[in-house]
């Protein structure tokens, strides 16, 4: 199996990392989403491929959202004063909640019925709980990548 040594591996480019990062993204969110579908009452989804282009809209959205976020953190960066830094943590906040209200309106628009959040708040909490899961999930793999690079074996610059 020499094909599969690593030292016949390209590096990748930086595009080719931003797509892996958006792959390995909607790949955890269609994971996440199917598992709450099948073993939670409160995620309704009615096929695969409609969780598959749910999990494509979410990633999107926390994107979206996370790029709001800091943009709204830097604006207050540039103030010194403890109430500007109060606004930036209420503003960061306000943003990444608010953002649920408008990710749960965004499915409902798109997939009408085909993808329901049931609970609290209209589905709400349901649905901070599950974004809040595959956030976890997407930082846990993603360390785990990193984790690889630092056990280089043997004759790749790894202690030997």
């Amino acid at each position: 199996m020499s094909f599969l040594r690593a030292e016949l591996a390209e590096t990748p480019t930086n595009a080719q990392r931003l797509f892996l990062l958006y792959y390995n993204g909607v790949l955890v969110d269609l994971v996440v989403l199917n598992l709450f579908a099948e073993f939670s009452d409160n995620v309704e989804i009615k096929s695969f491929s409609i969780s598959l282009l749910a999990a494509v809209l979410l990633q999107l959205l926390l994107k979206l959202t996370i790029a709001v976020e800091h943009r709204v953190a830097e604006f207050f960066k540039q103030y010194t004063s403890g109430f500007a830094r109060f606004l930036r943590y209420f503003c960061a906040w306000l943003v990444l909640f608010g953002s649920k209200f408008v990710i749960l309106e965004a499915i409902a628009f798109v997939f009408d019925e085909d993808v329901r959040f049931h609970g609290a708040w209209h589905g709400v909490v349901t649905l901070i709980v599950v974004v809040v899961v595959m956030l976890v999930v997407e930082e846990l793999v993603v360390r785990g990548f990193r984790r690889l690079r630092l056990r280089s074996p043997r004759g790749e610059g790894g202690a030997e």
